[in-house]
């Protein structure tokens, strides 16, 4: 694996960089040797510590964050956690993963596929608008995500609500 590694509010010492990659390393025997990792860690104002990782796969995005009092236990989780969303989608995972990745680990054991069932299925009329009316008109339907048609770029967008509590906006773009 090739890991990027980007700091915020902290300086990057050896001793988390080869931390980080012992623990990371751990996904070696699933990815090829080529595979671009990104670790951003970074500390906020209350002392918290942000660790994401995020592996680009052929086809795949997996992404890991995890916000704890401790960096390196950050790294811990943000690594168990990529472990556990391989095992979870092992089926479709196995054909961008690196050849013979699974027989490789016997020690996992098979995990059961979740079947997934629509409960809902909504057919949104696309309004054109701005982004700024999309999350107006989000925040008074009360919903954490709104689908809308970008006046300004003539495209289907996504405005959702971040965790820290601002937005992002989604401007699909084709592969």
């Amino acid at each position: 694996m090739k890991m990027t590694f980007t700091t915020k509010n902290i300086p990057l010492t050896e001793k988390m960089q080869a931390y980080a990659e012992k623990k990371l390393g751990k996904l070696d025997k699933f990815v090829a040797e080529d595979t671009q990792v990104n670790v951003v860690m970074r500390r906020e104002k209350g002392g918290r510590d942000i660790v994401e990782a995020t592996i680009y796969l052929p086809g795949v995005v997996l992404r890991a964050e995890e916000t704890t009092d401790d960096l390196f236990k950050s790294i811990d989780l943000v690594a168990d956690k990529l472990i556990r969303q391989i095992r979870r989608h092992r089926t479709r995972l196995e054909k961008r993963l690196r050849e013979g990745a699974f027989e490789i680990a016997p020690e996992m054991e098979p995990v059961e596929e979740e079947v997934v069932s629509v409960a809902r299925v909504k057919r949104p009329v696309l309004k054109p608008m701005t982004p700024e009316d999309a999350a107006a008109q989000m925040e008074l339907l009360g919903h954490s995500f709104y689908l809308f048609l970008n006046e300004e770029t003539d495209s289907t967008c996504v405005i959702y609500r971040r965790n820290d509590g601002s937005f992002g906006l989604l401007i699909p773009e084709n592969a």
